[in-house]
């Protein structure tokens, strides 16, 4: 015999937990099913293993969507402070790190006891590990497939996640199911994820892998569909391949293939005028003296980059030459020939269309209990726990609504 719950979550990550657990509070009689074995591994592995839960600064401006205004109601109804009651009612040490980000003291896997005893609070019933074959609408609900027996619900709640992160179990379920039922899906692509470069344009600055330093990076809002602008100013990391580093994940999720990404390496200063103005008295070689502001091994990279001789001395560069060379600091525009795909990604952009659902509900628009959240929609937040935030949020929404129905 098919078992038979009021709400089926298929995804036991983070949205799905929050909304299993909403749900079964809310009095409903709830199973939370996973094809992994174990619990959460991407909370497990989230912030160096140490869960940037949230962000005390997450608002609409932080996140991406062809449907900006999509997020705004969930957000506004579950604040990264009602998570943070959360976390204190469990005891649970944090603190802040950066611009707003929280982190656990000690352990993610602190985060994910807690979602776990919510669920035991809400008598969550649980199957892991349990792999979906299909899902099937019935006439009184839903009718769903999976290696351990048919499952019967009168809602289901798909919480699948995105595509980043393989080899920790993502999968494109969600948008299968998605586009079973005509629901539009606005196309993926990694998010959050290192840029690689490769051709002789970039063979001056691959040894340079180690260097780190604080830039400004911008993207210009391109031409694809739904293209943004956006400028951040965090730290940029080069590697073996390319750029990494905060600065470049995050303007990961902005860029368009093809198009350019601007760093500005010294935001402080206009290094043009600087040099200009220091010609009269500075008998130093050139490369000398922006290793006084930049990294040595970068001052050189950029100087052979840009056809000058490290050696060269500032006193005998004219002037427009300087000015080249302070465009090639301050206005650093690149075009990046790729990124490090899913595997390094930590989120993926778009999913499920935003407007097949209700901002109220999450329920899809024109199939009643089918319900979407988390990373499987068309939200991508910054890089800093806004991602999680949007799990959260979208995770209350859905089970909020359950509840009530």
């Amino acid at each position: 015999m098919a078992k038979q719950y009021d709400v089926a979550v298929i995804g036991a990550g983070a949205a799905g937990m929050m909304c299993a657990a909403v749900a079964g509070k809310g009095g409903k009689r709830v199973v939370l099913l996973d094809h992994a074995a174990k619990l959460a591994e991407k909370i497990r592995i989230s912030g160096g293993g140490r869960c940037n839960f949230t962000n005390i600064n997450a608002g609409p401006q932080n996140f991406l969507s062809q449907n900006p205004h999509f997020c705004k109601s969930a957000l506004s109804r579950y604040t990264a402070q009602d998570f943070l009651a959360l976390v204190k009612k469990y005891r649970i040490a944090h603190h802040e790190k950066h611009k707003g980000q929280l982190f656990c003291n000690d352990s993610s896997e602190q985060v994910i006891q807690m979602l776990r005893a919510e669920c035991e609070v809400g008598g969550v019933h649980w199957r892991m590990p349990c792999k979906v074959a299909g899902v099937q609408k019935t006439e009184s609900g839903f009718s769903i497939a999976t290696d351990s027996g048919e499952i019967l619900a009168d809602s289901v709640v798909i919480a699948t996640g995105g595509l980043s992160i393989p080899k920790i179990g993502a999968s494109d379920l969600g948008y299968r199911i998605a586009t079973q039922f005509g629901l539009k899906i606005v196309e993926t692509r990694p998010g959050l994820v290192p840029l690689t470069f490769d051709g002789p344009s970039w063979e001056a600055f691959a040894p340079l892998a180690g260097i780190a330093l604080e830039v400004e990076v911008s993207t210009g809002a391109g031409k694809g569909k739904g293209a943004q602008r956006g400028h951040f100013r965090e730290d940029l990391l080069f590697t073996h391949r390319g750029l990494s580093g905060p600065a470049i994940l995050q303007i990961s999720s902005y860029w368009q293939p093809g198009t350019p990404i601007v760093l500005d390496l010294l935001p402080e200063m206009d290094v043009a005028e600087v040099l200009i103005g220091a010609k009269k008295t500075e008998k130093k070689q050139l490369g000398n003296v922006l290793a006084q502001w930049l990294p040595a091994r970068l001052a050189e990279g950029l100087l052979l980059a840009n056809g000058f001789a490290p050696d060269a001395r500032l006193a005998d560069m004219a002037d427009a030459k300087l000015r080249k060379l302070g465009d090639a600091i301050n206005r650093w525009a690149i075009v990046p020939t790729g990124s490090e795909g899913y595997r390094k990604a930590e989120v993926t952009l778009g999913g499920v269309d935003t407007r097949e659902l209700s901002q109220q509900t999450m329920m899809a628009n024109k199939v009643p209990g089918l319900y979407f959240i988390g990373e499987t929609v068309d939200v991508t937040g910054w890089l800093g726990g806004y991602n999680f935030q949007w799990a959260w949020a979208s995770g209350v929404a859905a089970g909020l609504a359950l509840a009530e129905s």
